[in-house]
């Protein structure tokens, strides 16, 4: 069969969607790059917070649309969305043709099969099991590739209803991890991003019980082939001094830290059951700051959570206003039902909107004084195309990581390839973008 695949929400998700096309492919059926015309259109859903859940169901109604004007044939929900509302969606939703569960993405071609059959396909596998090792078919481009190192999450913060979707923290075996990772460097990957829900826990729940997150980078740091390693979602209680030793110490790992705080307010953390307190925070980012001087630091908030009164706000805008963090993600707070958070009292959602607005325009004045700083300096860039209508290529920075911060654009007397590392001088800074121009070698 032809079969059409669309991936929604996080890089973790796209791994699984990833893979779910490679057992696609293994077992014979072709995977098209556009679903339009497909026998069958797989959806991979995000089911995270409300805007996740409405971007899926949009996509679910278009995708009935077409099914409706005989340009597609059936439709397979999967991923968070289906684990979710396991029974809802084929109730709500007559267009769909079956729900696939987040510990059933292995049964894809069998789930695939029933469904063109006629049948009507629910199937919700054990999310606590372990995970299966297989191939993926990259969708990212060629030279950048996501690495997911374990699967669910055992934090349970009162906000967060990832456990229930994804079930409790599975690292894979680091032998696997390595192996697939050298694959990724042997067909031209050049940037391994390493993702899962908390990087920081990686082998605590393997033999041994210890964080092996130190160990693993210093591996893939040493992978022929890869230039650059990137790692996400280092939970900042989990952080340690050897981790950071690992960041100081190996020249491909890239000094661009992911760690999700969510606020600063003591009482606030406390209630999200979050393990760290402001004093704690203000340490860690003091001694990032002082072990690693050219870090860049990336965290997420959430506005109008339960508790934040007016003072608890300005807590948290003081902390940015003195820790000035170069990369902020802040979202209205979204109560998520089946969470200890929804059972709380939150501010008016129109509050929360506006204290978003609030850090994003204060976010906004330190990143650009951050690019300002960066003017005069040469840069090394990973080329990732041209725009010829503006004639100058584009790329990222270390400071930068794909499809979430921004582009750096420069011109170059020479033609430069997708996928290589290039020096760039920066020359300004506009709308949060830089621009500059490729360093000659005499430079």
């Amino acid at each position: 069969m032809r079969v059409g695949f669309i991936s929604l929400g996080c890089a973790k998700n796209q791994v699984d969607c990833e893979q779910m096309m490679y057992r696609m492919r293994e077992a014979g059926h072709e995977v098209l790059a556009d679903p339009d015309g497909a026998d069958l259109v797989v959806i991979n859903t995000c089911g995270f917070i409300d805007a996740a859940k409405s971007e899926a169901i949009d996509h679910i109604i278009a995708m009935g649309e077409l099914k409706r004007a005989g340009r597609i044939g059936k439709i397979l929900v999967t991923g968070c969305l289906a684990q979710r509302y396991q029974e809802e969606i084929l109730r709500e939703m007559p267009e769909v043709d079956g729900v696939l569960g987040t510990g059933s993405y292995f049964d894809i071609a069998s789930a695939a099969r029933q469904v063109m059959e006629g049948q009507t396909v629910s199937e919700f596998g054990d999310i606590d099991a372990p995970v299966p090792e297989t191939g993926r078919i990259l969708t990212t481009p060629a030279h950048y590739a996501f690495l997911k190192i374990a699967e669910g999450c055992s934090n349970r913060c009162a906000f967060c209803v990832i456990p229930q979707l994804r079930g409790r923290y599975r690292s894979r075996p680091m032998d696997e991890v390595l192996c697939e990772a050298r694959t990724l460097a042997a067909e031209g990957v050049k940037e391994l991003i390493v993702v899962a829900q908390d990087t920081t826990l990686y082998g605590v729940d393997l033999p041994g019980h210890r964080k092996l997150l130190p160990e693993l980078l210093r591996q893939l740091c040493r992978i022929e082939g890869v230039h650059w390693v990137r790692v996400h979602y280092l939970y900042p209680e989990s952080i340690t001094p050897e981790l950071l030793d690992v960041f100081a110490g190996e020249p491909k790992l890239v000094n661009y830290l992911d760690i999700p705080i969510q606020h600063v307010n003591d009482g606030i953390l406390k209630a999200m059951r979050r393990r760290g307190t402001r004093a704690y925070l203000e340490d860690l980012f003091r001694t990032i700051r002082a072990k690693l001087p050219d870090a860049v630091i990336r965290t997420s908030l959430i506005a109008g959570l339960p508790g934040e009164g007016e003072a608890e706000f300005e807590e948290l805008c003081d902390f940015l206003r003195e820790f000035r963090l170069e990369r902020v993600g802040v979202f209205v707070y979204s109560p998520e039902e089946g969470t200890p958070a929804a059972e709380m009292p939150r501010p008016d959602e129109a509050v929360a909107v506006r204290r978003t607005d609030i850090v994003t325009e204060l976010q906004s004045r330190i990143m650009d004084a951050y690019q300002a700083g960066l003017i005069g300096k040469t840069m090394e860039i990973l080329s990732e195309g041209c725009d010829p209508e503006r004639d100058l290529y584009f790329g990222r920075s270390y400071a930068d990581s794909p499809e979430i911060d921004g582009k750096v654009w420069f011109t170059s007397e020479n033609v430069v390839k997708t996928g290589s590392f290039v020096p760039v001088r920066i020359e300004k800074s506009i709308d949060g973008e830089l621009y500059g121009a490729a360093a000659r070698e005499e430079e």
